[in-house]
């Protein structure tokens, strides 16, 4: 797969969710390839976070705001008239939704809705892009990897809501987007990690908390198998699909984004490798706590898209788990984390020149 990286020069493209972990990552790497960046998002969701310490604010035009709020949703794609849309903005942890089921599906239900409504109502966007989950596929617990053709019936409130948020975005493709040739596409990929992620109940967060205490790691479930992957690995592939369908808008449809079946390991294998990279006698044990219901086996078949775009994984969970490190060490050293993070983002993208 060669990406184009000319493309993006100029392009203005409208990202939801820009103040998140994965967000900063997807303006960054769109601010390296020229594009003109909007961002729209609450204030960021952790304290310290990617966002600010990375000070993209003054590089990108960002609008705080929930995207719940229709009216200003609306308001700033006809402001800033968007060629391309990347829907991240959501309520995207799993535990957080058993607490607040209301928020979650006003945010990640109807703020799908609000930004599609948004895209119909003005004729500025080619091309846009759904991120939901791996998460949105009926849990049978079997062996095999999920396809874009399997059930979609998430379990828990989160998961639940990207189901939804899939269904109401191909609604509007076929009632709306088809007739005006904007090319729409969801993109479900597997669990990211990455440096600067601080979020509550997620394992490499809580692997970084702990080493950087001097704590042993506790970990909820170490036998849950995920498809775990560099954040860069989906970025990537959001703004190669987002630029092929842009002149292809065939291409739109729902695809699978995960690493290879052998990146597809135990919690407590991801554990042993960040405590090997990490090194310091750092070490984990298994918490006997109560937890609400999460998937034990998942992953997902990337088949389709590996076919239809010529994908394949770059980095392996071993080396994802090195640049993990690096970029942390370098924050608790306090170092400036921008060239890190740029030079992270240059090597990767080498490999699809």
């Amino acid at each position: 797969m060669k990406i184009d990286l000319d493309f993006f020069k100029g392009k203005r493209i409208l990202i939801t969710g820009h103040t998140g972990f994965k967000g900063t990552w997807m303006c960054k790497t769109l601010l390296m390839l020229g594009a003109n960046v909007i961002g729209y998002a609450k204030e960021p969701p952790t304290q310290p976070n990617l966002y600010n310490i990375s000070d993209i604010s003054k590089d990108i035009t960002s609008v705080i705001g929930d995207i719940r709020d229709i009216d200003k949703v609306c308001e700033t794609v006809k402001k800033y008239q968007p060629e391309i849309v990347i829907h991240m903005a959501a309520q995207p942890i799993v535990l957080e939704s058993y607490k607040n089921p209301v928020y979650t599906y006003q945010t990640n239900v109807m703020g799908t809705v609000n930004i599609c409504e948004a895209i119909r109502l003005f004729d500025f966007v080619k091309s846009f892009v759904n991120i939901t989950t791996d998460k949105v596929y009926r849990n049978n617990e079997w062996e095999w990897g999920y396809r874009e053709n399997d059930y979609l019936d998430g379990y828990d409130p989160y998961s639940n809501s990207k189901s939804c948020s899939e269904l109401v975005t191909f609604s509007y493709k076929r009632s709306f987007f088809s007739e005006k040739a904007i090319a729409v596409s969801t993109c479900r990929a597997g669990n990211v990690i990455g440096g600067g992620d601080f979020a509550k109940d997620r394992i490499i967060p809580d692997c970084i908390r702990a080493a950087e205490q001097g704590k042993q790691i506790e970990v909820r479930n170490p036998y849950s198998i995920r498809p775990y992957q560099h954040v860069l690995e989906p970025i990537m592939l959001y703004l190669y699909l987002a630029a092929k369908q842009y002149e292809q808008p065939e291409l739109g449809d729902s695809y699978n984004i995960g690493p290879d079946d052998c990146d597809c390991i135990s919690t407590g294998k991801l554990v042993d490798l960040f405590c090997e990279a990490w090194g310091e006698g750092l070490t984990w044990n298994s918490t006997k706590k109560e937890q609400p219901h999460e998937a034990n086996f998942l992953k997902l078949d990337s088949s389709k898209i590996k076919t239809v775009l010529g994908w394949k994984a770059n980095w392996n969970i071993k080396e994802a788990i090195t640049a993990v490190v690096e970029w942390s060490k370098e924050y608790r050293n306090g170092s400036n984390i921008n060239p890190i993070m740029e030079k992270q983002i240059k090597n990767y993208i080498e490999y699809y020149k």
